[in-house]
Parts: C-alpha cells; sequence; structure tokens
C-alpha cells in the first residue's frame, strides 16, 4: 500500500525556522555559497540550538502519541548535506522529523503541493510571498521573537489574527480605502454573509479536526484564539463565518484596536499568526510570532 500524507496534519518548516542557523545564514546572505556549505559541513556532528518554531514542532508532533495524525517536514533551501546536519539535530533532540526537501538556493515552495502542507513555516521573506501567492498556507518566523517558557505543556496553544488571516481581507480593504464607518456599516450590513476563506483557514480547520479527535486521556490538547482588532458590532461576522464553516475556537479576543502583545502575554501561545508587521512587532516581544504576508497591508 502507498504511503499517504492524506488526512495528517502537515507542517513543512524550514530548517532556519526549526532551528538557530542565524550564524550560518549571515555567511549564506553575503552571497558565499560554498562558505554556507563548508560551515553547515565543519559542524555536522554539533547539533543545532532550537529556533523559534521548535517547541511548536515538539509539542505537534506530542500528539503522534494517541495516532499518526501529525507529519513535520523540513523544506529547506539548504543543500542535502546541510540538511543532514538538520535531521543530526532532530535526532539529538528526540524530534521524529523523517521527511525533508532540500533544493540548495532554489525556491522551496512547489513542493507543498505534493507534500498536501496546512502550514510553511520559513524565515525566508520571499519564500513565504511566493507561497502565499500560490495558495499555500505559510508565514516568515520572525527569528528574534521571544522563546516564550510554556506553562503549558500538556497544550498547544495558537493565537490567529482575522482578517487577511483567517479570513479574507475583503473587509480590511474597505476599512483601509473608506475608514473605520464604512467598514462598520460593511460589517453589520453583511453579518450573515460569510467571508471568503483567508490563508491560514486550512490550518485551523486541520487543529480543529485534530481537537475532535483528541480524548480526555490524551498527552496533549490543543487550545486556539481569535485576537482581533475587531470590536463590536463588527465582531458578528467573524463569529458567525466560523460558525458556517463548522469550526469552533476556545477563546475570542475583540480589541477594538487595542495592543495584542499585553493580551498574548496573557494568552501564552506557541505560536501567533498576523498580517500586519506592527502587530507582528508587539507580538514577537511575548510569543513566537509569524508575519503572514497577504492582503492590503502587505501590497507595496
Amino acid at each position: 500500500m502507498a504511503v499517504s500524507l492524506q488526512d495528517k496534519l502537515v507542517v513543512a518548516i524550514s530548517s532556519r525556522a526549526l532551528f538557530d542557523f542565524e550564524e550560518e545564514n549571515r555567511v549564506y546572505e553575503n552571497g558565499d555559497l560554498r562558505a554556507y556549505e563548508e560551515l553547515q559541513r565543519a559542524r555536522l556532528a554539533v547539533p543545532a540550538k532550537p529556533g523559534v518554531a521548535f517547541p511548536l514542532m515538539r509539542k505537534l508532533l506530542a500528539l503522534n502519541a494517541s495516532g499518526h495524525n501529525v507529519e513535520v517536514v523540513i523544506l529547506s533551501r539548504s543543500d542535502p548535506i546541510s540538511g543532514l546536519r538538520a535531521f543530526n539535530s532532530c535526532r539529538e533532540y528526540g524530534l521524529a522529523i523523517e521527511r525533508g526537501v532540500f533544493t540548495r538556493g532554489r525556491a522551496p515552495f512547489g513542493y507543498l503541493k505534493p507534500l498536501n502542507a496546512a502550514l510553511f513555516l520559513s524565515a525566508n521573506q520571499d519564500d513565504v510571498r511566493d507561497a502565499l501567492a500560490a495558495g499555500f498556507p505559510a508565514a516568515r518566523v520572525l527569528p528574534e521573537s521571544a522563546r516564550m517558557a510554556s506553562t503549558w505543556p500538556n497544550e498547544i496553544r495558537i493565537a490567529f489574527d482575522g482578517d487577511a488571516v483567517l479570513f479574507s481581507d475583503e473587509a480590511e480593504r474597505i476599512f483601509q480605502r473608506d475608514g473605520l464607518p464604512a467598514f462598520i456599516d460593511n460589517e453589520t450590513s453583511n453579518k450573515d454573509l460569510p467571508l471568503a476563506d483567508g490563508p491560514l483557514k486550512p490550518l485551523l480547520e486541520a487543529l480543529h479536526r485534530l481537537q475532535k479527535l483528541a480524548d480526555h486521556a490524551a498527552p496533549m490538547h490543543i487550545r486556539t484564539a481569535l485576537v482581533t482588532a475587531r470590536s463590536a458590532p463588527a465582531h458578528e461576522r467573524a463569529i458567525r463565518t466560523l460558525m458556517a464553516w463548522n469550526i469552533e475556537i476556545d477563546e475570542a479576543m475583540f480589541l477594538g484596536g487595542l495592543d495584542k502583545g499585553a493580551f498574548l502575554r496573557e494568552f501564552e501561545p506557541d505560536f501567533f499568526f498576523d498580517d500586519q508587521l506592527r502587530h507582528c512587532e508587539s507580538a514577537r516581544v511575548v510569543t513566537p510570532t509569524g508575519h503572514v504576508f497577504n492582503g492590503i497591508v502587505n501590497t507595496p
């Protein structure tokens, strides 16, 4: 029987998002690919330090204790020998990652389709932009994000912005063009009309599916939150959209423009996704953060 990744939560992650390769990356960005590869070869026996997304990947893989429902795949611009160091580091930390694709400097996002990935995490801005433009769920990991010491070892906590992340940016476009009164009028007039899908809806769907599969005795549970600048009465359309998708979230924060960082500090997510860089800058001080290059606010 052929091996299949269907019906699994598949996360594709770059080696730099998974491990702290910032020193090596500076050599790579200087344009000396050969020097980068030689540095990685010289360090094959030296485990890399955990990167920003490492704690989240470890928790997601822990879900497999109650059934193989999650697959994490390394998808990287590194060369295959540099990839050997990434796999060696996985083995050192007991991280059960078995699959990887290494493209030696070429954009890797095309492999997201055969992987059936629900998320691509990378520290490379261009790769994330290209992946999103091609219709794949993706976010740029901010390597300088805080490494939160989790007080929830048995919970995977993921927080999402709404517009342009879980939902399309159709409402955000009205806000940017016509201002807040027009935005509120549009959202209240269309409160019963679900918003179109945003780029990270597939991830939320996969997490919700895993929530339903988990039993009370499972070693790891999932908790999700919507953290949005919307406020009443525009909140109703967001909730009704999730209802139309048959997706339940555990917490919802309608902040009306308040700084999100303080609220994320209380929720303590393992990861937060937002399309607006100013919110990402606030969030990264307290939690691992991914910038979703989508929507009108990210249009050059």
